[in-house]
C-alpha cells in the first residue's frame, strides 16, 4: 500500500497523505503501480467523456485533454519540453545537453514541440470520441506510464544522486519484466497490433536517441516518453 501511495503522489496531483517514512526499497516498489496510476487515470477520464456526451466532440476533446492535463501536473509535458530544449541546444556535447534539461526555462522550440503534440493529441481524443473508442481513452495513459518500466528495464539511468537513480537501483526487476510483458498482452489484446507497435517503435527510438546524446536515460526523457506514447497509441487506435 506504501508503494501505491507512492506512486499516486509523484504521478498524479491527486492529494495524498501519509506518515511513513519512505526507504529505497518502497521506492522502487513504486514502479509497480505506474500502469495501475495510469490505468486509474484513464478510468476518470473515460467517465468524464461519457458524463459529457451531450456536448459538440470538439468541446468534448478540449476538455478531456485540460484534464488529462491537469491530473497529472503537466510533469510529462514539461519533460518533454526540457527534451525538446536540449536535444536543439545541446549539440555541443552530452554535458550542455543534461544542463539544459535541468533548467525550468522553456525555449521556444519547448513551446513548439508542446503546441504541436498537444495538438495532435486534441485531434486524435476527437477522432475517439466520435467513435466512442472510451477503452483507447483507458488505457493509454496506463500504456504511456508502462514504457517508463520497459525503459528502466532496457536502458541506463545516467543522473546520479537523486531521486531517479534511488527508484532504479531499487527495482524490483523480475516483476517489472512480468508487468511489463503482461501489460503489453492486454494491449494487444484491446487496442491491437498497430498501436503497441508504434509504442515500441516509439520507446526505441527515444532510447536510442537518449543513448547516442546522454548515454542513458533521465526522468525528463521518461516523461516525454509518457506523452509520446500515449500520442502514439492513440493514433494507431485511429489508423
Amino acid at each position: 500500500m506504501n508503494s501505491f501511495l507512492i506512486a499516486l503522489q509523484f504521478l498524479t496531483i491527486i492529494p495524498v497523505t501519509y506518515t511513513f517514512t519512505v526507504n529505497d526499497k518502497e521506492l522502487g516498489s513504486s514502479t509497480l503501480f505506474y500502469p495501475v496510476i495510469g490505468l486509474l487515470i484513464g478510468c476518470i477520464l473515460a467517465v468524464i467523456a461519457i458524463l459529457i456526451t451531450h456536448i459538440s466532440w470538439q468541446i468534448q476533446s478540449v476538455i478531456l485533454l485540460i484534464i488529462w492535463v491537469m491530473l497529472t501536473g503537466g510533469l510529462h509535458l514539461d519533460g518533454l519540453a526540457d527534451c525538446a530544449d536540449a536535444w536543439v541546444g545541446g549539440f555541443a556535447s552530452k554535458q550542455r545537453s543534461l544542463d539544459i534539461m535541468k533548467d525550468p526555462a522553456a525555449g521556444p522550440v519547448a513551446v513548439i514541440v508542446l503546441v504541436l503534440v498537444l495538438l495532435l493529441k486534441w485531434s486524435i481524443i476527437y477522432s475517439v470520441l466520435e467513435k466512442q473508442l472510451f477503452e483507447v481513452i483507458i488505457l493509454a495513459p496506463m500504456l504511456g506510464r508502462l514504457s517508463i518500466l520497459i525503459q528502466m528495464i532496457t536502458t541506463n539511468y545516467i543522473r546520479t544522486n537523486g531521486l531517479g537513480e534511488k527508484i532504479v537501483t531499487s527495482l524490483p526487476r523480475p516483476a517489472v519484466i512480468a508487468i511489463s510483458v503482461s501489460g503489453l498482452l492486454f494491449g494487444l489484446y484491446f487496442l491491437g497490433l498497430l498501436a503497441i507497435c508504434l509504442m515500441l517503435l516509439t520507446i526505441f527510438i527515444i532510447n536510442q536517441l537518449a543513448k547516442k546524446r546522454l548515454g542513458g536515460m533521465t526522468g525528463d526523457v521518461y516523461g516525454a516518453t509518457v506523452e509520446l506514447v500515449e500520442t502514439g497509441i492513440l493514433l494507431g487506435v485511429v489508423l
